[in-house]
């Protein structure tokens, strides 16, 4: 059953929310999913792009991650900012933000995105192709309703922006295992968790409810907050 102040409605009710946005006609929409690091942004991305690829067509709807603006390790070194990797400073902000403009404007031909290699930590130009005629794009990312004049850029962009929250001690548990997986020990994956994650994660939640929804993350799946 669903906790009280919340809507069910599953998969299929959040796909057609997100196909409603699609203008009829000519162009498309672009869809933002935010949370905190952990919170299950990816998993919700990813199935809402298959289902509406299933539904609509393989070319009807791409998958953009705001992780391909990363800044390269080289340019965190340079900006002292290495130890801080995954904070609002170390994206390129203004450049997402371009390329959700151009995925507005240019509707109609290919477009290229860089993408992110968690084996390497490093952003991968050109990685993912938005097709021309897609109708949506979904972009995730930590940092879409942050209240700063670069992200607000990125956030203008968007035609709305799901806000994803889920149980923290499963989600700091991901979040230690995810590090584990990709070459941290067990106390190093921790200690960048407290050090780095949290307070990002603190940053990210005071924006919760200027989010145009907030879906609860649930054993069943989604819940939409009412």
């Amino acid at each position: 059953m669903a906790a009280e102040g919340l809507v069910t409605g599953g998969l299929d009710a959040l796909v057609d929310l997100a196909w409603g946005l699609v203008p009829s006609g000519q162009g498309r929409a672009l869809l933002g999913v935010c949370g905190v690091p952990g919170a299950g942004k990816s998993t919700l991305t990813e199935a809402l792009v298959r289902e509406v690829a299933r539904r609509h067509g393989d070319a009807s709807v791409a998958h953009v991650p705001m992780d391909g603006y990363h800044l390269a390790d080289v340019q965190l070194e340079r900006l002292g900012l290495r130890d801080r990797k995954g904070a609002p400073e170390t994206f390129d902000a203004l450049g997402y933000a371009a390329l959700l403009r151009r995925l507005h404007e240019d509707a109609d031909r290919d477009v290229y995105a860089p993408g992110f290699e968690r084996t390497i930590e490093q952003p991968i130009a050109g990685a993912v192709l938005v097709p021309g005629g897609a109708r949506l794009v979904v972009t995730e990312g930590n940092y879409l309703l942050l209240d700063r004049p670069e992200w607000a850029e990125a956030r203008a962009a968007l035609d709305e922006v799901w806000f994803v929250d889920g149980d923290d001690e499963v989600r700091l548990e991901r979040l230690v295992a995810r590090h584990v997986a990709f070459g941290k020990s067990p106390a190093e994956a921790a200690a960048w968790v407290a050090a780095v994650d949290e307070p990002n994660a603190d940053l990210v939640r005071s924006r919760r409810d200027v989010a145009d929804r907030v879906l609860d993350v649930t054993a069943e799946g989604w819940a939409l907050r009412a």
